[in-house]
């Protein structure tokens, strides 16, 4: 039997009742939000919901329309199953912009709640004048626009491909529009120009100075930006190969959904206000991406490794979750570091990295095969091959990291490969290319 409790964080309620709004407000106003279970009594008893897509919409509607101000992408309605019966999952992310409050009662300790403990209680005034004196104004939604002769036709197309066409009003429905009915940073971060570029630089060795590669994604919604960018790194992660007597085992560089994850991550998680955007980088050992800002402000290094779910950039999440580029709040980091420990994120007081180091021990990248039925060549040579077809530029002191070989060993196999043709090298001897020829 599957097993629930109340606590700081977990809300249980066997029906949708009228105190559903201010559990939702307390999780706002809680710097590490929490989940509301309808469909399951105090006890932890699993009853289930009957019309649960009835109930599905009417909590949104009541979230959207009974709270402020706007929680658009700070919530996720969810509908779970166990055993023989439904029941709804509702995910409310802590809110930038606290206090949050009912609409019907203002500001005021009546309308603002906390949680203490698993209980719901009234926020005290000297809060809620706490809480408003440090509330983030600076958002997105309310940076205004560079231009103002913004176009959406691409995201309307994406909208399409979801099959959720976007109606006359969606300006509004997506929060693209200030409080004056003008485009706001964010229109612009999603219209089909602008001038946000992020760069994907590819480098020989394990530093930035030997730059072999230098892109940029954008100009354009950043729906398609991150698309771009999806494609791009899933043609980098390159399938590594390991053939012993047994089988044949093929694996990523980097494994595709934590990678994945990263990638949306830096995107749609990225501080746009300070005009820095997320920095993707190759090496010829790891994958290195970096997003703008930090941790948000009262979150801790614990709470983002736990999944706590705190978006910078709410309405983004909002888009980004209706075309399932981000599945339920708070889920990126923990599908990460299903497959990678803590060590690979790295935080620092303006930005946060993260840090994938490719496989190497025991496999090598799947070569070409008719190289190696029609020319005899040692199992080293033909990692050393598989090396060069992925790196041209790779340098003799990386192919001595990489095999474990010394560098006699390494200028032999070269020279050998070079006779018989296998080899050419082209340019410097510092700065030049090889090539395997076929």
């Amino acid at each position: 039997m599957a097993i629930f409790y109340e606590d700081s964080r977990t809300e249980l309620k066997e029906i949708l009742n009228d105190k559903f709004e201010k559990v939702v407000v307390s999780f706002l106003n809680n710097k590490e939000g929490g989940n509301i279970y309808i469909g399951i009594s105090d006890d932890g008893t699993i009853v289930g919901v009957t019309n649960i897509d009835k109930i599905q919409l009417e909590i949104k509607d009541r979230i959207k329309n009974n709270i402020s101000p706007s929680i658009l992408g700070l919530f996720d309605v969810v509908i779970e199953h166990y055993q023989d019966k439904d029941y709804i999952l509702v995910v409310i992310a802590s809110g930038s912009e606290k206090p949050y409050y009912l609409k019907k009662s203002g500001m005021s300790p009546e309308g603002c709640f906390i949680r203490v403990g698993s209980s719901v209680e009234n926020m005290p005034l000297n809060l809620i004048t706490d809480m408003f004196s440090k509330r983030t104004r600076n958002s997105l939604r309310n940076i205004l626009s560079p231009r103002q002769d913004l176009t959406f036709s691409q995201l309307k197309i994406y909208y399409q491909e979801k099959a959720k066409e976007l109606g006359n009003n969606f300006l509004t429905q997506l929060d693209l529009i200030n409080d004056m009915g003008k485009f706001n940073y964010v229109a612009y971060l999603l219209s089909d120009n602008n001038s946000i570029s992020i760069k994907v630089a590819k480098y020989s060795e394990n530093d930035t100075y030997n730059l072999i590669e230098n892109e940029e994604y954008g100009f354009c919604s950043l729906i398609k930006t991150t698309k771009n960018l999806l494609n791009k790194f899933d043609i980098e992660n390159k399938t590594f190969t390991k053939i012993t007597s047994i089988e044949r085992n093929e694996i990523r560089m980097v494994d595709s959904i934590a990678l994945r994850e990263a990638i949306v991550n830096a995107v749609v998680h990225n501080d746009y206000t300070n005009e820095y955007t997320p920095k993707f980088e190759i090496f010829y050992d790891k994958i290195e991406i970096s997003s703008s800002g930090g941790l948000p402000d009262s979150v801790t290094r614990e709470d983002f490794l736990s999944g706590f779910s705190s978006p910078r950039n709410k309405e983004l999440m909002r888009v980004f979750r209706d075309l399932d580029l981000v599945e339920q709040l708070g889920t990126g980091i923990r599908r990460i570091l299903r497959k990678y420990d803590a060590s690979v994120f790295g935080f620092y007081p303006n930005f946060i990295k993260v840090s994938f180091k490719f496989l190497k021990s025991g496999f090598i990248v799947s070569p070409d095969k008719t190289l190696f039925e029609t020319i005899k060549l040692t199992e080293l040579e033909k990692q050393m091959i598989s090396l060069i077809e992925e790196n041209g530029y790779v340098t003799q002191q990386v192919l001595i990291q990489i095999l474990s070989v010394d560098r006699s060993t390494v200028t032999r196999h070269i020279e050998h490969l070079k006779s018989i043709g296998v080899l050419e090298r082209s340019g410097s001897k510092k700065t030049g290319k090889w090539t395997v020829k076929k």
